[in-house]
């Protein structure tokens, strides 16, 4: 039985790298264009941007590589894979992993709409703000949505204090100073991009005004230059950081023989 489970586990594990793969592209593409061009996007924009021409070859991975991505986030919040049972703290890292699951699904859907229709038919983050704040209670929605970034913004701060990132990495890349700083500046650059994230909406939330909310698009124009280009090279960084964690992360196999047992139980139950 486990021979046979062998050949599904390392494409799971190789599906799941080429989701960090994606993740990294992404954050190097934004980066790029602010670098290059002093053009600001979000991940959306980003897809639309890289959805031209020949770029779709590598739209259609980057596609794939978010779906699965957003897939294993979703199985972790099940499961606790990665994020781990049986304790208060792990059931803010599992809730943690469903919303970016359904984020980067979300992300996948707006992937594939470029592909279809050349756009990701979507309005930006004061769209969405407006709709928000028309439904009852909305201001509350924002208020949260706030919060949620200003605890994830810290989160990442914390990472990179800490360099808890690189337990999650094989022994011999873990130990490397270079990759150290890769993600100690990554996470810390996405920790400033998310905490202004945080800033603007929550200042939407408590003025009511749409115009005021924003994502990372504008999280990078809220810098004067040359802080931006800082922040947008700190983005570069983690985005090479996933690139090494789609190599070096260990990546535990999804429980099957739990989820065979449960469902064994359930059927003779």
């Amino acid at each position: 039985m486990m021979a046979s489970r062998l050949p599904y586990e390392s494409k799971f594990q190789g599906f799941t790298r080429l989701g960090f793969v994606a993740r990294g592209l992404l954050y190097i593409i934004i980066a790029w264009l602010v670098l290059r061009t002093g053009r600001t996007e979000d991940l959306t924009g980003a897809l639309e941007y890289v959805g031209r021409g020949t770029g779709r070859i590598l739209l259609i991975a980057l596609a794939a590589g978010l779906a699965v991505y957003g897939l294993w986030r979703l199985g972790d919040a099940a499961s606790g894979m990665e994020s781990g049972h049986g304790q208060w703290k792990t059931i803010g890292k599992r809730t943690a992993a469903g919303i970016i699951g359904i984020i980067y699904l979300y992300l996948a859907y707006k992937a594939v709409s470029v592909l279809l229709v050349g756009s990701a038919e979507a309005g930006d983050a004061r769209d969405h703000a407006r709709t928000v704040l028309d439904l009852p209670g909305g201001e509350l929605v924002l208020g949260f949505a706030a919060l949620v970034f200003l605890i994830a913004g810290a989160a990442q701060l914390r990472k990179s204090w800490s360099c808890s990132f690189l337990r999650r990495l094989d022994e011999g890349a873990g130990q490397q100073t270079w990759i150290k700083w890769l993600g100690r500046i990554g996470y810390a650059a996405r920790g400033i991009v998310f905490l202004v994230v945080a800033f603007l909406i929550g200042r939407a939330a408590v003025d009511s005004q749409a115009d005021e909310a924003g994502s990372l698009e504008q999280a990078l124009d809220f810098f004067a230059s040359p802080i931006d280009k800082w922040i947008a090279a700190g983005l570069l960084l983690f985005g090479l950081f996933s690139l090494i964690e789609a190599r070096f992360r260990r990546i535990h196999r999804p429980p099957v023989e739990e989820v065979e047992r449960q469902v064994t139980e359930k059927v003779t139950g």
